[in-house]
């Protein structure tokens, strides 16, 4: 299939818009909205899983269950996986709300001036201990989403030190546990496929467009 995209300039962008631009503008502000409101449903979601996940991996340690070991093993495995897919489910949902940020950005000038691009911030010229205060209390220029990104990462390290530690003892004399190798492999295989499966397609499209017949059965004469 040929390219069907196409780079635009800023020129090009401007005539797609043309006479468009409010209309536009109120549209890319409330799919920027939905983005971020899907983020946190998303977020919500993840931690339900990872949180029960963290919950049985404890329980298990505490158990004298006979299979305790293998039973980490795997939540240690489920935990990676969700824990890795929420952080590229965060980098996802970050890419798509600064594409509709940027769009707000462009649009804005001329229907509303740069209300979205201007920062109004507290005043600075402040005392030593005013500062101090507005440290621990005052806002700063910190980008939530990337903080939950963070998080997720760190979580996903996380579960890499409860997998280690839930390992046997390792030593060249003892037999390989294949179960421990499969689970482990699968885990890294499903954890690469959202780097490299899970990417959108950015390519163009052709439609195949069909149209259902329907009609009305004619009433027969008596």
């Amino acid at each position: 299939m040929p390219n069907t995209t196409e780079k635009l300039t800023a020129e090009k962008y401007k005539e797609h818009f043309k006479g468009k631009e409010e209309k536009a503008l109120i549209q890319a502000l409330d799919i920027r909205k939905f983005e971020i409101d899907l983020y946190w449903k998303r977020a919500a979601y993840f931690w339900t899983f990872i949180g029960a996940t963290f919950a049985g991996f404890i329980a298990v340690e505490a158990s004298s269950a006979s299979n305790k070991q293998d039973l980490a093993i795997i939540l240690a495995n489920l935990g990676f996986v969700f824990s890795f897919a929420w952080f590229c489910a965060n980098k996802g949902s970050k890419f798509w709300q600064e594409n509709w940020e940027k769009h707000v950005d462009v649009l804005e000038d001329d229907v509303t001036g740069p209300l979205y691009k201007v920062v109004l911030s507290r005043n600075t010229n402040i005392s030593a201990l005013d500062k101090v205060i507005d440290f621990a209390t005052g806002p700063s220029k910190i980008s939530v989403s990337k903080i939950n990104q963070l998080i997720s990462l760190y979580i996903s390290i996380l579960w890499v030190c409860l997998y280690f530690y839930s390992l046997p003892d390792f030593s060249l004399g003892k037999p390989v546990n294949w179960f421990y190798v499969l689970i482990s492999t699968m885990s890294l295989l499903v954890s690469g496929s959202f780097l490299f499966l899970g990417r959108s397609y950015w390519g163009g499209y052709y439609h195949n467009a069909e149209i259902r017949k329907s009609r009305v059965k004619p009433v027969s004469g008596n």
